[in-house]
């Protein structure tokens, strides 16, 4: 089953799918046996990334981005599920991190943080989660106190992606009283040998084995407080609410292009695939799941491509943007489930890609906001 070049895309569009294709083909995939070992992927890919424009594409060139538009990072999301790879943060460095800097950083700010970001210099994350609040942002305790031309930041966050190798903070932190009117955003600079930051373990995760995801802990780590997003305290909470819609539109491209991955395998699996003399695919359950699936994944994938084209033209509303995170995120699962019941045994087996899109998948349900919450969020606009 081919799946239609959406209508967001062009020839331009599709030139990079090509090419982000074949990067992770050639230079990715052969690494992630590697990155799963060691639980996190090796910086030079992003730096090889960058050499080859595929980087904050979305980002003005002004600032060393390709000048391209979101439809430019859901093709590097969509061809790195494609291909299988599991390691390399790019939504988060590419349609998160330098996003928070284009909207709310200052001229100079931008100037000096994205093309590092943009070359892959440096990898960017961003810090919201603690221990005790998951998706409750409101209730983060880390704090940041403003001493003269600094902020003193103490605390502790958790489940960071790209937490190990990251360069560059977009910290979420309480600068003033309980509740988000005390929330705000600061940006640091970081490293291994960065007095008052340190990197705690590399979580040992059900999927995605090879993209670090970390503990984060800060002892009066010392960030100028002209690396406050926005520029003035309290603000971080409806930064936050604004960028969260492209956010979980990004998780909602991962979930069906792990979908339509799901059903192309199990597709392929069946048809090759003998039992009782014939193809798997030949029996009439094997073909009824299929065609069930496969009806799921072209629903899916309209909505997708509709929530696309909506914030490319600047219309993804908060409500629609939850809808899409959490419903394509449940469908990706369940049809997962349903490809891997297909594969028998072998579906079990670490060794083949059905049994790593099983694992992986299950986490487009929590993370972004976990979908109960989304689904919260579409009952408030009822």
């Amino acid at each position: 089953m081919t799946t239609a070049r959406p209508r967001w895309s062009s020839d331009e569009l599709e030139q990079v799918r090509g090419l982000a294709a074949t990067y992770f083909t050639k230079e990715v995939v052969p690494n992630v046996p590697k990155h799963v070992e060691q639980g996190y992927p090796d910086k030079a890919l992003y730096r090889r990334a960058g050499e080859l424009g595929l980087l904050c594409m979305s980002i003005p060139e002004a600032y060393g981005g390709g000048g391209g538009t979101f439809a430019h990072e859901a093709v590097l999301i969509e061809e790195q599920v494609r291909a299988g790879d599991p390691s390399m943060g790019f939504p988060v460095h590419c349609a998160i991190v330098a996003h928070y800097l284009l909207a709310y950083a200052s001229e100079a700010q931008k100037e000096k943080w994205l093309p590092r970001l943009a070359s892959g210099e440096w990898v960017g994350a961003i810090a919201m989660t603690e221990p005790g609040t998951g998706s409750d942002l409101q209730a983060i305790t880390t704090r940041a106190v403003r001493e003269g031309d600094f902020y003193r930041v103490s605390g502790a966050k958790t489940f960071i992606s790209n937490g190990h190798v990251c360069d560059f903070l977009i910290l979420v932190v309480r600068t003033g009283q309980q509740g988000h009117g005390g929330i705000s955003l600061l940006c640091a600079e970081v490293s291994d040998t960065t007095p008052g930051f340190q990197r705690g373990r590399i979580l040992d995760k059900l999927g995605g084995k090879g993209q670090d995801t970390t503990e984060l802990f800060f002892d009066d780590l010392k960030v100028p407080a002209v690396n406050l997003l926005g520029g003035e305290e309290g603000r971080g909470f409806a930064q936050l609410m604004q960028q969260l819609p492209q956010e979980r539109l990004t998780t909602a491209i991962i979930a069906v292009a792990s979908l339509e991955r799901a059903v192309q395998l199990t597709v392929e699996y069946t048809k090759q695939r003998h039992v009782f003399g014939k193809p798997l695919f030949a029996m009439q359950n094997t073909r009824f799941e299929l065609a069930e699936c496969a009806t799921l994944q072209r629903v899916c994938r309209t909505f997708v491509d509709d929530c696309i084209e909506s914030h490319l033209a600047g219309r993804l509303d908060v409500t629609t943007a939850a809808m899409a995170k959490y419903w394509v995120s449940d469908q990706a699962c369940l049809v997962v489930d349903r490809c891997l019941q297909l594969f028998g045994g072998y579906g079990y087996m670490k060794e083949y890609p059905i049994a790593h899109l099983f694992a992986d998948t299950r986490v487009l349900r929590i993370f972004a906001g976990a979908n109960e919450v989304m689904k919260e969020l579409v009952a408030r606009s009822l």
